[in-house]
C-alpha cells in the first residue's frame, strides 16, 4: 500500500544536508574535526545537498524534512553549517525545517546561536552526538540555562544515541544510556527525541520509574534497517505507545522506502501508522 493513500503528510525527523564547500572537500573537513572523519573518510558515505534530499522527498511522496548539520567540534563550523540550513529553508519553506547545532563545550556561544537559530526560524537543536567521547554529567550540568531556555520556548532537541551491543560501524559513539535517561530527568518539560530508537532505552520504560521520567521523550527509527528488525515497531508501540514513535530516515544513508515497507509489515495499525509517519512530529512542533 503506498503511504500517499493512507497519510494527509509524511514528516522525517531525521535527515542531513551539507553545504557546497564540505562536499566538495571533504578530504580537508576530515583534517579539521575527528568526529567528521570518523565517519565521511570513506568516500562511499554520502555528502547531499538540500536538493539531492528535495528530489528524494519527491520520490518518496515525503511533505516535510528536518534538517540537521554535523555535530562539528568548532563553533565556526557549526555557525557555517547551520547558516546553510536557515538558507536552505529559504529556498524550501514549504519543505524543510530547521534543527540548529550548538556545541556543549561552549554554552556562552550555545546560548547566542539558540537565539539567532530561533529568530531565523529553527524549529529545534540537533543532531547532537558525541562520537569520540562520551557526553558527561558535567557537559549536560554546563548547558542548563540553554536548555532551560529550550524549555520555556518549545524548542526540542534531537541527541544521537546508540545500542552499545552487536556490531561496530563508524559513528557508533559510547554514551551510556543512563548518561540520557539522567538529562531526561534533569529537564523533565523538555522535548527530547531520542535517534535510532534510543539506543535500545525503550526497552528500559517496562520500568514505571523510567516511563515517568521519559515521559516527553520520543523515538527515532533512524537507521532501524540497519539495526533491528521490523518487530521493533510493534514492540516499542506496546511499551511507549505510537504516539512516541517518529518516522526518520537519516537520509542519505537509508532510502525512506525501507522504512515504509517494514513499517506496513510490522501489524501496527493504519491510525497508528499516521501517528509515526508525521502526526505525532506535526503535533510536537506545532505545523
Amino acid at each position: 500500500m503506498d503511504k500517499r493513500e493512507t497519510i494527509v503528510m509524511i514528516i522525517d525527523c531525521h535527515t542531513h544536508i551539507f553545504p557546497d564547500e564540505m562536499k566538495e572537500k571533504r578530504e580537508a573537513f576530515c583534517l579539521r574535526d575527528r568526529g567528521f572523519s570518523s565517519i565521511y573518510k570513506n568516500p562511499k558515505a554520502r555528502i547531499v545537498r538540500a536538493e539531492e534530499l528535495i528530489a528524494s522527498m519527491d520520490g518518496s511522496g515525503i511533505e516535510q524534512s528536518v534538517i540537521c548539520g554535523f555535530p562539528w567540534s568548532e563553533p565556526e563550523l557549526c555557525s557555517f553549517h547551520n547558516q546553510y540550513l536557515i538558507d536552505a529553508v529559504l529556498r524550501y519553506p514549504n519543505r524543510l525545517i530547521v534543527f540548529i547545532l550548538l556545541l556543549f563545550s561552549d554554552p556562552e556561544w550555545s546560548a547566542r546561536e539558540l537565539d539567532r537559530g530561533i529568530k531565523n526560524g529553527a524549529k529545534g537543536v540537533g543532531e547532537i552526538a558525541f562520537y569520540d567521547r562520551e557526553m558527561t554529567a558535567q557537559d549536560i550540568e554546563s548547558m542548563r540555562p540553554v536548555f532551560t531556555e529550550m524549555e520555556k520556548k518549545r524548542i526540542p532537541i534531537l541527541l544521537h544515541t546508540n545500542e552499545h551491543l552487536g556490531h561496530s560501524y563508524p559513528g557508533k559513539g559510547r554514551t551510556p544510556l543512563e548518561a540520557f535517561y539522567q538529562f531526561a530527568l534533569a529537564f523533565p518539560s523538555l522535548s527530547i527525541l531520542l535517534a535510532h530508537w534510543g539506543g535500545g532505552l525503550p526497552f528500559y520504560e517496562l520500568m514505571p520509574e523510567v516511563a515517568k521520567a521519559m515521559a516527553n521523550v520520543y523515538y527515532d527509527t533512524a537507521a532501524s534497517p540497519f539495526l533491528y528488525s521490523k518487530k521493533i515497531y510493534s514492540v516499542a508501540k506496546e511499551i511507549v505507545g505510537a504516539e512516541r514513535i517518529l518516522f526518520g530516515s537519516d537520509f542519505p544513508l537509508v532510502r525512506p522506502g525501507r522504512y515504509f515497507q517494514e513499517l506496513e509489515e510490522s501489524g501496527l495499525s493504519g491510525e497508528d501508522q499516521k501517528k509515526i509517519l508525521g502526526l505525532n512530529l506535526a503535533r510536537l512542533l506545532n505545523l
